[in-house]
């Protein structure tokens, strides 16, 4: 059975990344802090408009901004990944059982005869 996660943080992490900025975002996060300018660079963003994103991500604990003078610096915190990993892997261990069922079904079933020619 899938454990009970607290709601809305894993309905806060999905919303995080069911955007493609927001994923493009946590990707390079991955690799290393990074400003809010750099962050927006090749995205083509005002600074505005992936501080609304950036924002997203530290509503669900995704990001971490640290404020120095003007300089805003974000970090990826991996940890909530971990409940929306766990959830879907319930859903994973369900279609393997159900894809092993079937495998094991196809192997027992005889082989089809083969067909004479007239």
């Amino acid at each position: 059975m899938v454990e009970q996660h607290s709601s809305g943080n894993l309905d806060a992490v999905f919303k995080a990344l069911a955007d493609p900025t927001r994923r493009d975002m946590l990707q390079r996060l991955a690799s290393e802090a990074l400003s809010v300018s750099e962050l927006a660079a090749p995205l083509d963003m005002s600074l505005a408009a992936a501080s609304k994103h950036i924002q997203v991500l530290e509503r669900a604990g995704l990001v971490r901004r640290t404020v120095q003078g003007r300089t805003h610096t974000c970090r990826l915190e991996a940890g909530p990944l971990h409940a929306g990993m766990e959830w879907l892997r319930h859903y994973e261990r369900f279609w393997t059982e159900r894809l092993d069922t079937l495998e094991r079904l196809v192997r027992a079933a005889p082989s089809s005869p083969q067909r004479r020619k007239p």
